[in-house]
Parts: C-alpha cells; structure tokens; sequence
C-alpha cells in the first residue's frame, strides 16, 4: 500500500545572494484628478515594499535596503513567489533596484 505524501506549506521566503523579496503595488485604477483607467490603459507598476533581504545585501554596507522600504524596480527579471494567494511577491536581483523611496535624506557618513 502506498502511503501519502504529507502536504506541505511553507510560510518563510528567504532570498539568497544579491536578492529581495518585493511585494508589488496594486497598480492604480483612477488618476489623482479622479480619471478611471480602463485594464488596457494600465501601465505596468514597477514599485513595491521590501518584505525580506537576503544575508548578503543585509551584510553589505554599500546597499542602502532596508526591510520595509518602499523602492522602485525594473520587472525584467523580477521572479514570481507563489506563496499568497494574490501572488504579488517577487524575488528580485538588488541590481535592478532603481530607486528607494525615504522620507527624509538620509546623513552623509
């Protein structure tokens, strides 16, 4: 008789190497002048809130990421995580990480 495989649920995604796990900003449905966009006027939302970084890019004083922060990313080579079932995260390469959005100017060291 053949026995079950157990199923299994993973609730973790940790990033190896120069990588971050991003989840992506819904793309936004209506203009700040309060214009509907209809789905095939979209165009595609490329920012999103870190949720996990890697050991490396923790390590790596020369990186400026921080969990939590909201950054703008090129989707080229962004990898889809499916672990919600929205599947709005990613693994993405730190290299195409663009821009990082701050509240304030960070001290010059």
């Amino acid at each position: 008789m053949a026995k079950k495989a157990a199923s299994t649920t993973f609730e973790y995604v940790e990033p190896i190497g120069d990588r971050v796990l991003v989840r992506k900003d819904e793309p936004k449905r209506e203009t700040r002048g309060g214009i509907a966009l209809p789905d095939a006027a979209e165009i595609p939302t490329i920012t999103g809130r870190i949720v996990t970084i890697s050991a490396v890019v923790e390590n790596d004083e020369e990186l400026p990421l921080r969990q939590y922060d909201k950054i703008l990313f090129h989707p080229k080579n962004m990898i889809p995580v499916d672990l919600e079932h929205d599947n709005q995260l990613f693994v993405i390469p730190v290299e195409d990480v663009v821009a990082v959005f701050r509240k304030n100017k960070p001290e010059p060291t």
